[in-house]
Parts: C-alpha cells; structure tokens; sequence
C-alpha cells in the first residue's frame, strides 16, 4: 500500500479566489455572505448567498473558451490551474519540463448539480424562442463531469477519471477516491476536488421551498452552526482542488508536501432523502473507518483538529456532535479541536468536502484553527470545543474533514503532518 501525500492546493471562494487570501480571510474571520446581487431576489423568501466575487475566468482560459464552459467548469479550471502550478506537476509537453506521466495523473472532481447556470439559460431559449436556439453546446456545458474533462484537456491527464456526485459529500469522495486509486497503484498523482455554481434562481427557489435554507436574511447571523439560533444554511459556491501524489513520486521531483492524506471513510445513512440520521450512527462509522485507516488513535485529542460540516441546520449540527462522540468516544470528543468554516464560505454544496478539507490541511501546516465566526447562544446538544468566533494557535499532528450529503452520503477524510 502506498503513501499518498497533498502537493498543490487551488480554491475560488466567497471569502478569495485564491488559496493564500481564502485562508487569510477565514483565519481573521471574515464573512464571505452577503446579499444576492446575480438575481433580483424581489419574489424570493431569501435573499442572501456567499457568492464568489471579481472572478475572471480570462486569467485561466481564452476568451472562445469561456464562452463554452458554464461557470461551475471555469471555477474549477481555476482551481485546478492554481494547484497545478502550486504543485509543480507538469504533463504537458511545452515550456515546463514533464515531470509525470500522462498515463498516470488522473483528474477526480465531482459538482453536485452540474452547469445549473447554462441549464437555466438554455431553457429559457426554448421556452420564448424555440428549439433551434438552443446552444449546440448545451450539453458539453451541463452535464456534471465537464469539469473533470475541461481540467483533464488543459492537464493532459490521460490516466483514472472520475466525477464523483454525493450532493454535500461530493469532493470528499471525490478526494477519497483519488486518494484509494493512488493507494492502490492506479495513478502516481491526481487532480482531486469539487466545483459548484448554484447561486441562480432556481436552485434558491428550490432548496427553500425544502426548507433548507435560512430565511432571516441577517447577513452577520445568517449562517451560525452550532448555535441554538441556527435555523438553515447560506448558500455558497466556488471550487475547491487538491493535487493527491504518490509519496515517493513527490519526493523524488523535491515537491512541496503539505500534509498526508492517511484515511478515508464512506457511509450511508439509508435513512432519508434530506435528513442526517439523529444518532448521526452512520457518519460516525465513516470517522472510525478514516481514522482506523490512518491508524491514529493514539494522537491526542488536543492534536486534532475537525472541520465539521456544520451546516447550521438545526438537525445537521446536532446529529453532527453526536457522530463525533460516538467515533471518538466522549472523552477524546470534548478535547478536540472542532469549527465550521461554512459560517464564512456558506455551504458551497459539491465544492464544500474539497474546501473544507484545504482549511483542515493548511490548519495542520500552519498550527492554526480558524474560527466558527457569529458564534453568540450556545447550544447543549452541541456542546464540543467549536472554537467560537476567534482563530486558535494549536500544535497539530491530526486533521479530520467530515462531509454530510442529501440522500444519507456520509464522507471522512484524514490527515496528518509527514514526520
């Protein structure tokens, strides 16, 4: 079984469009949530989303290009651009020496709904004008895997390919995944994450007639986890990518090695469509399996850092507290250091897993838990250590990332510092 180790990151988010400001910002505790400006939101019970801002997709792509790609693809071409270049990987004949194998660099990246934006657009054509306006591009730009193929054309990652879709869990699994095939011996290094564009009217419509949604519209209060006021989430988007490398392949090229990637977990609640299970039974067994893998449990609870999913719903992050005490027994569980980053990004849907597991990665390099920001009524049922409202400098050695998705998707990731 081989070491799999974190080479390249690359993020375009409601809080920056590039790694260094997007952790920047969310250890300063800035909110990335405001109001709707890509709509008018006149008719809507919701009016606020953590939407990504000044992101121009002509840094990464010709202008002909971009006119053919929806937006959820160009994020995370972005991204991807970004963690490629971070990581120092080439396959493409040209300027940069070739350092990997075509055959053998991959391309994992999962979107939860796809190109929302050009599905909107395209039927409103057929709609008011008929079906000879619709694009001849239509598909190629909507269907969900065109990120993983547009980013695999630029990279020419010609070895494993896989979209993956588990609404919230999406690029956890996506990393997961990635992370199996490397270990495994399918690929020496892949492009892994997550990508989402959904803030467009209806999918807002849509996933607050579910009752989703927070509807207060305070923007410093809107997402809250682990709050007792919580009472849904904000919406976010972006894109999220990690370069997964084989460790003896990154070390022989000299790359940067943030962290290892030890441990990977994937369950189902069969339980319900929407709703976590309660006991949060479930997502508690994808913990365990993440962390037995990593074969960590011998590290401190102080040493760990969990990136919660953290919804702020009322039935996620109560579910949520009771998984982590299930896995890790109460003890460990009240020990550990514990926030939620989607207070600031929002819910980015199928970026979020990838995301949040950079925050959890650079949280391990840096010694620094970034915050659960608008933090202010506790709640008993969610009484961990949530790290309310101002960052905290830790001597780390473990970071978990946990991910809940629509339809009972549970996923875990591990990682650790490289000794």
């Amino acid at each position: 079984m081989r070491r799999v180790v974190v080479t390249g990151l690359g993020a375009v988010t409601p809080v920056g469009n590039d790694v260094e400001t997007f952790w920047n910002n969310l250890t300063n505790g800035v909110s990335g949530i405001g109001m709707i400006t890509k709509f008018d939101t006149t008719d809507y019970k919701v009016k606020i989303a953590a939407e990504v801002k000044d992101f121009d997709p002509l840094l990464y792509m010709e202008k002909g290009e971009a006119r053919k790609e929806d937006l959820f693809s160009q994020y995370a071409v972005a991204a991807a651009a970004q963690a490629m270049n971070d990581s120092g990987l080439n396959a493409v004949e040209g300027e940069k020496e070739v350092n990997i194998d075509p055959e053998r660099l991959g391309v994992y990246i999962g979107s939860g709904t796809g190109g929302m934006n050009t599905f909107l657009t395209e039927t409103e054509k057929l709609t008011t004008s008929g079906p000879r306006k619709v694009s001849p591009f239509f598909i190629p730009m909507m269907i969900g895997n065109m990120a993983t193929g547009n980013v695999a054309i630029r990279c020419n990652a010609q070895g494993p390919s896989l979209p993956v879709v588990t609404a919230c869990a999406t690029s956890t699994n996506a990393i997961g995944e990635a992370f199996r095939s490397i270990k495994h011996g399918y690929a020496d290094a892949i492009i892994a994450g997550g990508s989402e564009a959904t803030v467009v009217t209806l999918a807002v419509a849509g996933f607050t007639n579910c009752m989703a949604l927070t509807q207060r519209n305070d923007i410093e209060a809107g997402s809250i986890p682990f709050d007792k006021r919580r009472d849904g989430f904000v919406m976010g988007e972006g894109a999220g990518i990690m370069i997964l490398e084989e460790y003896e392949h990154a070390v022989a090229r000299g790359a940067k090695i943030y962290a290892e990637i030890a441990g990977y977990g994937n369950t189902c609640d069969a339980h319900h469509m929407t709703a976590p299970h309660p006991e949060g039974k479930c997502a508690a067994r994808a913990i365990r399996q993440a962390v037995d893998e990593a074969n960590a449990w011998d590290v401190e609870g102080k040493k760990i850092y969990l990136n919660a999913h953290g919804t702020s719903t009322p039935l996620n992050d109560k579910g949520e507290t009771k998984a982590i005490k299930t896995a890790l027994g109460e003890e460990k569980a009240y020990q550990i250091h514990v926030s939620s980053t989607k207070s600031m990004t929002g819910h980015m849907l199928g970026a979020a897993g990838a995301v949040e597991a950079i925050a959890t990665v650079l949280a391990l390099k840096n010694g620094v838990i970034p915050p659960t920001i608008g933090y202010k009524e506790p709640d008993p049922d969610c009484d961990l250590d949530i790290t309310p409202n101002v960052k905290v400098e830790a001597e780390l050695e473990l970071g978990i990332s946990t991910s809940l998705g629509f339809g009972g998707h549970n996923g875990c990731l591990v990682f650790r510092t490289v000794k």
